[in-house]
């Protein structure tokens, strides 16, 4: 018994093309999409009435994916998704990347931008969060040689 491994990591957004386009902008690759709804998914999430789109998109090595939930049934009601950096619960994910500053032109080029700065810590990696559709943050990170 224990965790093998994470198998994906999902979130929810309120724009289904715009968080595709974020993330395969970073270098993910679909996985498979549709439509998901019925009885089922509601006792496994404790909502009535579920419809929703799901795409799941992986890193180009397959060793992490995402899972994009769009609900179109119920609608969410809450918040705009703009919490800071310090706001509790699952607040950023990192991704490893071979070139930041690259990485960072393309996020840019696509509308979204840094939350801070892009960060040299301690000569041994560039860092730097970024902030994507629904208000996701991803944290950017370079190794340095």
């Amino acid at each position: 018994m224990g965790i093998r491994h994470i198998e994906h990591v999902g979130i929810v957004v309120d724009d289904f093309d715009e968080a595709i386009r974020f993330f395969t902008a970073l270098g993910f690759e679909s996985d498979g999409e549709g439509p998901v709804e019925g009885d089922w998914v509601g006792r496994i999430i404790g909502l009535e009435h579920v419809r929703a789109d799901i795409a799941i998109l992986k890193t180009p090595d397959g060793l992490c994916k995402l899972e994009l939930v769009k609900f179109n049934s119920p609608r969410y009601e809450g918040g705009e998704g703009t919490e800071p950096s310090n706001a509790p619960g699952l607040r950023h994910i990192l991704f490893a990347v071979d070139d930041i500053e690259a990485s960072v032109a393309v996020v840019r080029e696509q509308g979204f931008d840094l939350i801070g700065e892009l960060y040299e810590y301690e000569s041994t990696y560039k860092l730097c969060y970024v902030r994507g559709p629904a208000g996701i943050i991803v944290e950017l990170a370079e190794k340095l040689p």
